[in-house]
């Protein structure tokens, strides 16, 4: 069996997703470039998608998580504040405890499960991809 069979957690504040493993890792990017748009050209994301979760995750929160200063002559940029810190932190540490706490029903369901991952049509048709929300 190549493929590994992990949770995924996605914490919701209403319909909104305020941080999941794409925003945690988009934090991490941005962290790591100082910059909106360099850290979805990492990611592979357009800057209007990574400039969108962005304001989604500052607008999920009560204070920002990433404070951006406007392009120019001078270059613009981006940083995490305290708080974007925090809770990239305090996920990264839910995501291990949530594995930890569901390892022995990961290893009986990977039982359960075929060898290879469904890839093609069924994926195609249902629009299921490895980011997908469901």
């Amino acid at each position: 069996m190549n493929d590994r069979l992990e949770p995924r957690i996605r914490i919701l504040l209403g319909s909104s997703i305020a941080i999941g493993p794409g925003k945690a890792a988009l934090l991490e990017a941005i962290g790591e470039t100082g910059s909106i748009a360099a850290a979805g050209r990492r990611m592979g994301m357009s800057y209007r998608r990574a400039w969108l979760l962005t304001k989604t995750m500052n607008a999920c929160f009560r204070e920002p998580l990433i404070e951006a200063a406007k392009g120019g002559i001078g270059g613009g940029g981006a940083r995490l504040t305290a708080a974007g810190r925090k809770v990239r932190a305090l996920y990264r540490m839910m995501e291990d405890h949530a594995a930890e706490a569901v390892t022995s029903d990961m290893e009986t369901l990977r039982a359960l499960t075929v060898e290879q991952p469904p890839i093609g049509p069924i994926c195609a048709k249902y629009h299921i991809g490895r980011d997908h929300p469901m």
